[in-house]
């Protein structure tokens, strides 16, 4: 990562953060009136195919001890009334601004994965995972309602997780190394701004 970008990254953090602060006050109370503590759901994810860290969300799910994987159909009735509201409108992600002011992620760059795909798949995120992982980015907008759909009609945990490996994984990666030479300033604020109006297209 650039110097610069490091930069708008750190200002954005901070920009974002103080204009979203009633929001994410509200979502806060919001959670701790309707569904209690904890507020925050922390989980493993990579930077790098060898450095972990703990990427930051409001919770939206039931405590699970036996929890693994991506979220699929089969986790459908963990998801709280909160929760589903929140990830409708993309608001469990508002505490990632903490991951972004700390450096563990930038603006835009590939979704952080789990420690578990990664070592499943290192020839695959060896490559995707030399771009610092980002809250959004353009696999993110362009396969999120393809993705969302798949695993939807997944009914056990087996089944998710064999959907995520064969049909996600690699269409996702491949568009990550697509956007990587080709990115810069003005692209990234495209994907930025197609994230928050999704009619937008980001190319």
């Amino acid at each position: 990562m650039t110097p610069f970008r490091r930069l708008i990254d750190i200002l954005s953090a901070f920009v974002l953060g103080t204009v979203l602060m009633p929001l994410i006050l509200w979502v806060t109370v919001l959670l701790l009136v309707k569904e209690g503590r904890p507020i925050l759901y922390k989980a493993e994810r990579m930077k790098t195919p060898d450095t972990a860290f703990l990427l930051w969300k409001f919770r939206t799910m039931r405590h699970d001890d036996g929890d693994r994987g991506v979220s699929g159909g089969d986790k459908v009735n963990r998801i709280t009334e909160t929760g589903a509201l929140l990830r409708r409108k993309r608001l469990d992600e508002l505490p990632q601004l903490f991951n972004l002011l700390r450096g563990d992620v930038s603006l835009v760059g590939p979704r952080p994965p789990l420690r578990r795909y990664v070592e499943m798949y290192p020839r695959i995120y060896r490559e995707v995972l030399t771009s610092r992982p980002g809250i959004t980015g353009l696999a993110s907008v362009v396969f999120h309602k393809h993705e969302e759909k798949l695993l939807a009609a997944c009914k056990t945990a087996q089944e998710t997780e064999d959907v995520y490996c064969r049909r996600c994984i690699p269409r996702k990666a491949q568009i990550d190394k697509l956007y990587e030479p080709r990115r810069n300033i003005c692209s990234d604020f495209r994907v930025m701004f197609a994230t928050v109006f999704r009619s937008v297209d980001p190319h």
